[in-house]
């Protein structure tokens, strides 16, 4: 196509994901040809583009950073900043940067079974042509969070305020502040403002579980105190994995102990003032929503001191000067934050299409939970929800480079899973195996996933790890051929 740049791997997004998958393709095929295609205007993505007190990780960084760069600083649970530094110390490392399009918000892209290639194009008007199409963009919209349209909301006289979207300018020193919501970000907003607000108020209409852990990993302190660097950081992330793994299978095993494990480790930490119950006793069970960290129990220091507390309560209204609750009460505020959580989009709200047939993500299979069956040479990266994002995120990463390389031996256009087997995988269920309220209401949206193996998506490192990086490619569901056959892209 006049005017295309053409690359072999065309790379969406240049956050935590892209960049990680970007490193990989150079380790493994330096001869590639690629670009990433950023929509802003820096790299970093959700680490860049939330700005809210106290943004930090909710995984340790050991596992939440890359497997090919160790992780040094002291602090296991890590800030925003600290996070950012390291993506973007990362991609200068590698010599990422010449490489990505910035302001190259990616609006479509169309297959084309007589040249094998995917042509993509922007908002601004660049088009790209590509052999590989990798979406490493996540699945959530940058461009807004959910709002709950709260009755009253015109009435409130203070400010408004999404963590989406946090104003560099809001000062809320000495001001009532009131936080909507119970999940990560909640609690993570909580202990950060209480140290200069008048005082703060987490607001939940349902409570989640949490659990509190030490910023700092003091074994695996010791472990890099003894080894050489790079030993050291696979020692401690094989450890993270192992104990991550171990406790989120107990947890689903053992819901009804792991819950009053949980409650009776939170109570030991509460003010007199403040029961369990009804403030940590939610209504499903542990990991049916992702479990919210809590570092050094900062949360719970915050609750202590005085200038922070929890109400559990239906919202009726805002008023001029506060959120009237269902109970009849009315919690005064300076300031609401509605930390109420993430709107989710599929392949970054990219339209696809293959032959001029429109893939519909609520209508797609995931095939080992990253390709779709009929769409050739495309792949999503997606982390997982019980553990780091990152730790499957990479698998994938190494998994499309074998792909390439296995596409390159054979002298292959293009692979492409067979979507008559999904059709036999059982019962579609979401791909994003929770209950929480954001995913829910986007799950029509997203791609679905079966019942079996490779149309399931598992929350399992130690098993993915030997399936994406072992197991044969040529494994009867995924198609290869020189060119796309029109019954390998049919529905």
């Amino acid at each position: 196509m006049t005017g295309a740049e053409h690359v072999d791997v065309l790379i969406v997004g240049a956050g935590l994901s892209g960049i990680g998958a970007a490193c990989r393709l150079q380790e493994r095929l330096p001869g590639k040809t690629y670009a990433v295609l950023e929509a802003r205007d820096t790299i970093g993505g959700t680490w860049d583009l939330f700005r809210y007190p106290g943004i930090r990780s909710d995984s340790d960084m050991f596992t939440l950073g890359y497997p090919f760069r160790p992780w040094k600083d002291p602090q296991a649970i890590a800030d925003g900043p600290s996070i950012l530094a390291y993506i973007r110390e990362t991609a200068a490392a590698h010599g990422i940067v010449d490489r990505i399009r910035f302001g190259h918000r990616v609006v479509r892209a169309s297959w084309s079974s007589s040249s094998a290639r995917w042509t993509v194009s922007t908002a601004h008007g660049a088009t790209f042509t590509c052999r590989f199409l990798y979406l490493c963009s996540g699945y959530y919209s940058y461009e807004s969070g959910h709002v709950v349209d709260f009755p009253g909301r015109a009435d409130f006289a203070g400010e408004i305020v999404h963590p989406q979207h946090w104003p560099s300018s809001l000062d809320y020193t000495d001001k009532r502040v009131v936080v909507i919501g119970s999940g990560a970000t909640a609690v993570t907003l909580v202990p950060a403002m209480a140290s200069r607000a008048s005082s703060v108020t987490m607001l939940q209409r349902s409570p989640s579980y949490i659990v509190a852990r030490p910023g700092r990993d003091a074994l695996a302190d010791r472990i890099r105190a003894l080894l050489p660097e790079k030993l050291a950081h696979r020692v401690v992330r094989g450890k993270n994995v192992v104990m991550g793994t171990l406790f989120f299978q107990l947890m689903r095993r053992l819901p009804g102990r792991a819950a009053r494990a949980l409650r009776d480790r939170v109570a030991a930490q509460l003010p007199a003032s403040i029961p369990v119950d009804p403030h940590f006793v939610p209504s499903y069970d542990p990991w049916d929503q992702r479990l919210c960290l809590v570092p050094d129990a900062d949360l719970f220091k915050a609750l202590r001191s005085g200038k922070a507390d929890i109400v559990t309560d239906g919202i009726s209204r805002f008023t001029e000067t506060g959120v009237e609750l269902a109970s009849g009460r009315t919690v005064p505020a300076d300031i609401i934050v509605t930390a109420t959580g993430l709107r989710l989009v599929a392949f970054g709200g990219i339209s696809l299409d293959v032959d001029g047939r429109a893939i519909e993500p609520g209508e797609q299979r995931a095939y080992k939970g990253m390709m779709f069956g009929g769409v050739p040479n495309l792949a999503w990266c997606v982390g997982y929800t019980n553990n780091s994002w990152t730790l499957r995120a990479d698998l994938a990463s190494q998994y499309v480079c074998r792909l390439l390389a296995h596409l390159d031996r054979h002298g292959y256009a293009f692979c492409v899973p067979d979507p008559a087997s999904a059709e036999s995988a059982g019962e579609p269920r979401p791909i994003v195996d929770l209950q929480s309220g954001y995913i829910k209401r986007a799950a029509s949206g997203l791609p679905k996933q079966g019942g079996k193996r490779p149309w399931m998506m598992r929350q399992n490192y130690l098993l993915d790890l030997a399936d994406m990086r072992f197991t044969r490619l040529d494994d009867g569901v995924l198609r290869f051929g020189s060119r796309t056959p029109a019954s390998a892209v049919q529905p």
